[in-house]
């Protein structure tokens, strides 16, 4: 049941409007009435009196008095029916608050709220991998009985584990599904080492700045929204330090360099976190965990959709640089060495390749040459021969 604003002012204002249940019938004949009529039978003689001009002051007052009864009784009248819609308007408000009250206080479960598909386990149209649903014909109002091992949560923090007997409550339309988005630090951003900055975070579609207290009304009551169908909830921030931006191996939840939970309403879509100390030099993992205002982490409408939350990695300082150039940036070092390296061979071969076709060029020149000279030589012998037959 969805409580409004207007339960919640009944509430507070229960006793007055059953007094005033008994007194607004008698509000239209009362004294306040018949002053307002009276006042009003001479405003109207007034005006008569001036439009006719050549009345004299004893017939106004006599025409006054004779007019100020009626006019009373019809501005009573107004004001009695006017007190009977304001009486039927409260009531009506109070009979549903009242409704809600006994509902959400009953020990039993209410007809108009039966899920009957509680009890489908979802075997009617198996997929590959699926498993059966645990199944309830009562919306599993008496879940927390069958795990007698574990305690009620009962709003508190019980980190070895406990069961929560809450519902799920409302859950957001796909078109108000949460959405957030870090400013600052950026994704792959630096900061400077133990120096103070401030967390920056986009986000919409969350009722921002209700927060409840952590310590006895954790996860104690269902998510709700507000009248446009937001959710109303906070949200929180959570840096974790990382070995180096090539990570692989999953972080363990409970250490954190810091965490921070932003209580105040944001200002103009932004919301924002002071880390006062800053954080030593390292390479760090950001998060946002957006909540309802029972902490709990927001739920919408479909199991298919984009996160609701944003996680951004950055280094501080220049040794957190250094680490994740040394670590994550040393694979692609390497290969970009190995790559030079191999680009650095094929023009040594291509070299050698062209220096061993000039040897060959000059090879077969010189061997060209060779053949040439020896053709020479071939041709000084017949010209000294034919000279030496000329001459003799």
């Amino acid at each position: 049941m969805k409580f409004s604003t207007t339960f919640a002012a009944l509430f507070v204002l229960a006793p007055f409007i059953a007094q005033q249940a008994v007194a607004v019938p008698q509000f239209g004949k009362g004294g306040f009435g018949q002053g307002q009529g009276a006042q009003g039978g001479k405003g109207g003689n007034a005006a008569a009196a001036k439009n006719a001009g050549k009345a004299s002051s004893t017939a106004a007052k006599a025409a006054s008095t004779k007019a100020a009864p009626t006019a009373a009784a019809a501005k009573g009248g107004n004001a009695a029916a006017a007190g009977g819609d304001l009486q039927n308007s409260l009531s009506e408000h109070l009979v549903a608050y009242t409704s809600c009250i006994e509902l959400t206080h009953s020990p039993a479960l209410d007809p108009s709220v039966l899920a009957k598909g509680f009890e489908n386990d979802g075997q009617s149209q198996p997929a590959a991998g699926q498993v059966a649903s645990k199944t309830s014909s009562n919306n599993f109002i008496n879940f927390c009985a069958t795990v007698p091992q574990l305690p009620i949560t009962n709003g508190q923090q019980v980190k070895t584990g406990s069961c929560n007997p809450a519902p799920m409550g409302v859950i957001a339309a796909t078109t108000k599904m949460p959405s957030s988005k870090f400013v600052f630090p950026p994704n792959g951003g630096n900061v400077a080492a133990n120096k103070a900055f401030t967390i920056q975070m986009a986000i919409k579609n969350l009722g921002t700045g209700n927060f409840v207290n952590a310590n006895e009304n954790y996860f104690s009551a269902p998510q709700f929204t507000d009248n446009s169908g937001t959710i109303t909830g906070h949200s929180h921030v959570v840096i974790e330090q990382l070995d180096s931006m090539g990570q692989t191996t999953p972080t363990d939840p409970t250490k954190f360099a810091f965490f921070k939970g932003l209580n105040d309403a944001a200002v103009n879509g932004v919301l924002t976190a002071d880390v006062t100390s800053g954080l030593p030099a390292g390479t760090y993992r950001m998060a946002s965990i957006n909540s309802a205002a029972n902490h709990q982490p927001v739920l919408v409408a479909v199991a298919q959709h984009g996160s609701l939350d944003d996680m951004v990695y950055f280094t501080v300082g220049g040794n957190g640089a250094a680490a994740n150039n040394s670590a994550a940036g040393a694979g692609q070092g390497a290969a970009a060495a190995a790559g030079k390296g191999a680009a650095a061979a094929g023009k040594g071969a291509a070299a050698g390749n062209a220096a061993g076709k000039g040897a060959a060029g000059n090879a077969a020149a010189a061997g060209k040459g060779a053949a040439g000279n020896a053709a020479k030589g071939k041709g000084g012998k017949k010209n000294r021969r034919f000279a030496r037959e000329y001459h003799h």
